[in-house]
């Protein structure tokens, strides 16, 4: 097969494993991976808690990808305005989009836009020091609830209900740290619609809720249903079984009387936000499984007071300018990594991979096994010599050209790196393994000194 300058939008785990597999597979293929950021790694540097350490380890990995001499990364390019879909077409043979999920999903309940109410998304890029979100962040309420069962909700619990002085073994910035050092809250209450065994906690992650000496977990036995789906489900996936077992161990424990509690509450459907000009309170409807792993109601109502709701229901993917996208699903239409049209009709020479491609849904294996399957697409059209031509423009420093010419301040691998090591020299002074930058500016900044 012929060489081959493939544009990746998308810096994220999905973008640089379907980089990473694309050169390995075809010697003759380099790759222009595009970010909106500065750095590189998405979720797994704007998306992971920052005492969750052992999980970033995969940028390792990732880096080792990245500074591969057939990848070239360009940072701080937004798609859509500082480049456009014809831009690329004309500068590269294929294009694969793998811009990820960052919006939260919504929840269509009574009083959910009062003040107070906040989406997981932007607390999560809060206090991973996203440089594109604001620097504070209202953390006055004394009793939260986080709707939600999974991964990013047990998240937002931890760093609600932990204190400050214990984040700052982690890579948060002063402005988080400053922050949560005024968080009021003492109770954090996790509502789950469904029972145990149907919640989407990791066992590892919902173990370490415990960790820190500060807080007590406290699962109340309400709601803690067991029915024949669920047992099977506990005998059959390992995953599972190690939450239930979990769960017991922590409605079977004393309390210890530390000053924060994480509840978790199940069965419990939340069904509208209270109060007049802010949140007041949180009223749910206990629920009961019906034997498919699904729930019903049972008209049993309960008002908790609250002065705080975080919704982590999901994320959801943007419509990406010049693209289709299909909004009730939150994915561009695809067939097995090829773009698909209003018609249903392939659209020549651009792909999808990550939760763009699939939603967001799985965890690292799954991203790898979508971008293996985007690839093998990209690679059977190259060898249909009908179905990918090369581009126009041939030269590989041409759309750099192109991006100063329009005022465009792009970074590079180089940058990043120096950035990186500026970071880790901020954590060193502080006794820390890494302190994060967070203005832009500041970022590109100290990827140039």
């Amino acid at each position: 097969m012929r060489d081959i300058r493939v544009a990746v939008v998308g810096a994220g785990p999905a973008g640089i494993y379907a980089s990473d597999i694309l050169t390995s597979e075809h010697p003759g293929a380099r790759v222009d991976l595009f970010d909106r950021l500065p750095a590189p790694y998405g979720l797994v540097r704007y998306g992971v808690a920052p005492d969750h350490p052992r999980i970033k380890e995969i940028i390792k990995a990732l880096r080792r990808v990245l500074s591969r001499d057939e990848i070239r990364f360009i940072g701080n390019v937004h798609y859509g305005t500082d480049v456009t879909l014809a831009d690329l077409r004309r500068h590269y043979d294929a294009v694969i989009f793998s811009t990820g999920a960052r919006a939260d999903r919504s929840l269509d309940i009574p009083g959910i836009d009062l003040p107070g109410n906040h989406g997981a998304a932007d607390f999560v890029s809060w206090y991973d020091g996203h440089p594109d979100v604001p620097r504070t962040w209202p953390l006055d309420a004394e009793q939260v609830a986080v709707l939600g069962a999974g991964n990013v909700a047990l998240d937002i619990a931890r760093m609600l209900a932990k204190p400050a002085d214990e984040q700052l073994s982690t890579e948060i910035p002063g402005n988080v740290y400053q922050g949560l050092s005024l968080n009021r809250a003492t109770d954090v209450h996790v509502f789950a619609r469904r029972g145990p065994a149907q919640i989407k906690f990791s066992p590892m992650e919902f173990r370490e809720l415990s960790h820190s000496p500060s807080v007590d977990v406290v699962v109340h036995p309400e709601g803690f249903e067991i029915d024949e789906a669920s047992q099977k489900a506990i005998n059959s996936t390992k995953s599972v079984k190690l939450v239930v077992d979990t769960m017991m161990r922590y409605m079977d424990k004393e309390p210890t009387g530390a000053p924060h509690r994480i509840h978790i509450h199940l069965c419990q459907a939340p069904v509208a936000v209270l109060g007049a000009d802010r949140v007041e309170g949180l009223r749910t409807e206990r629920t009961e499984l019906i034997g498919d792993g699904t729930v019903r109601g049972t008209g049993e109502f309960t008002d908790w007071p609250m002065q705080a709701v975080y919704r982590a229901v999901g994320y959801q993917s943007s419509h990406l300018a010049d693209l289709p996208f299909d909004h009730h699903a939150g994915v561009v239409p695809h067939d097995a990594g090829r773009v698909l049209d209003a018609d249903w009709m392939v659209v020549d020479a651009t792909y999808v991979t990550g939760w763009v491609k699939r939603g967001p849904i799985g965890l690292i294996g799954h991203t790898k096994s979508d971008a293996s399957e985007t690839i093998t697409s990209l690679l059977a059209d190259l060898a249909d010599l009908a179905a990918l031509r090369p581009p126009e423009i041939a030269d590989p420093d041409a759309i750099l050209e192109h991006l100063s010419r329009n005022g465009i301040d792009y970074t590079t691998w180089a940058e990043w790196e120096r950035l990186d090591a500026h970071e880790i020299a901020l954590g060193v002074e502080q006794g820390r393994e890494r302190v994060k930058v967070v203005p832009r500016d500041h970022m590109i900044r100290a990827g140039r000194d």
